[in-house]
């Protein structure tokens, strides 16, 4: 058995393909679906009111680092490019010559090894438009845009160019209103207080509202969310369980709770929580953007070349693998053009409960 004839980019697509199914999605996955175009240009990126998102300047001719962590290395000028490689080396070349027969237990080994390995890469890929995404529905002090920074440089795509939606859409609650005073902080008044503005604004109703464990448990401590629960119910608890906060919100505000927990690495690998401390996204139901992925290089010069071999995951996400010869190498990349787009952003409010 030939193992370079196992991993092939087509293999690994279809590998992680069929791992990928028995999957939870990223949310953000969900809220803005992917779609692909030839090329990408922010002229057809709409954000608020559908003005054009504006971006600094960036780098040319990104080349390809090797590592094994979630991250991404340059940025082309008009859109964000990512890529990055999984190497097979010539000591790992030997182990794999060792393998002869299929039956051969070490075989199973080595090819688990190999896949887990390239699809860390796709999975690396995946968790970049999740990080723009959660940007953008939790934008930290009410600046709505994308903000990327990595090996030594910084980029930054701004979705409200004219502060419009920071003054309309995002709210810091203040004083005695913040949850971490639970004797005087009111949930529901926070809630109604922001669903009549974008109603008011937008006809749209805003019916979920995305928090994470840490926020959903400083809103379940407030005495406004007990008495609320007891009073309808004629009970006296001294807790709530996370269903029955869930249920009196519900009930009373119109609103479905999601606690969105997930955790990513970063290009240090350092964990960071999706959805930050302290913020509330409330949004309507249905879509709200796009996520664009562009024709990368490897898709668009070698696929069907005969120095290359390239498959395409998850609508844009380019799998290349390419033979060095000297010294021996296999070297696998992944790589993405990839931007949302948030044409609902004004149907969209933000929530700082902490007021930070």
């Amino acid at each position: 058995m030939d193992l370079r004839e196992v991993f092939t980019p087509a293999a690994i697509a279809a590998n992680w393909t069929e791992v990928a199914s028995n999957q939870i999605p990223y949310l953000g996955a969900t809220l803005f679906p992917a779609r692909k175009k030839a090329g990408l240009d922010l002229s057809w990126l709409k954000g608020s009111r559908g003005l054009p998102v504006s971006l600094m300047p960036s780098a040319f001719d990104a080349k390809a680092t090797f590592r094994d962590r979630i991250g991404f290395e340059k940025l082309e000028t008009e859109m964000p490019f990512f890529r990055e490689g999984y190497k097979i080396k010539e000591k790992d070349r030997q182990e794999m010559l060792r393998v002869q027969e299929s039956s051969d237990p070490y075989a199973a080994e080595v090819i688990a090894r190999v896949f887990d390995d390239t699809r860390d890469l796709i999975d690396g890929a995946n968790v970049v438009p999740e990080r723009m995404i959660m940007q953008l529905l939790f934008p930290e002090s009410g600046n709505v845009g994308i903000a990327i920074k990595a090996n030594g440089m910084n980029y930054t795509y701004n979705y409200d160019t004219d502060g419009s939606w920071k003054t309309s859409n995002y709210t810091a609650l203040t004083d005695t209103a913040t949850w971490d005073k639970p004797s005087t902080a009111d949930p529901f008044a926070a809630f109604k207080t922001v669903k009549d503005a974008i109603r008011s604004k937008t006809g749209t109703e805003l019916t979920v509202a995305i928090m994470n464990s840490y926020t959903f448990n400083l809103m379940a401590k407030t005495d406004a969310i007990m008495k609320r629960y007891m009073s309808t119910n004629g009970l006296t608890l001294g807790y709530l369980t996370d269903s029955e906060v869930k249920a009196v919100v519900e009930s009373t505000s119109g609103l479905r709770i999601a606690i969105y927990d997930k955790q990513y690495r970063d290009e240090s690998k350092v964990a960071h929580p999706f959805v930050p401390n302290g913020y509330v996204c409330l949004i309507p139901d249905g879509a709200l953007g796009g996520t664009w992925y562009g024709t990368t290089p490897e898709e668009a010069d070698l696929r069907g070349a005969s120095s290359a071999e390239v498959s395409i995951v998850n609508t844009g996400v380019a799998i290349t693998r390419i033979l060095q010869e000297h010294p021996v190498n296999i070297n696998t990349f992944a790589s993405e053009i990839v931007l949302p787009s948030f044409e609902r952003m004004d149907e969209v409010a933000v929530l700082n409960v902490l007021g930070e």
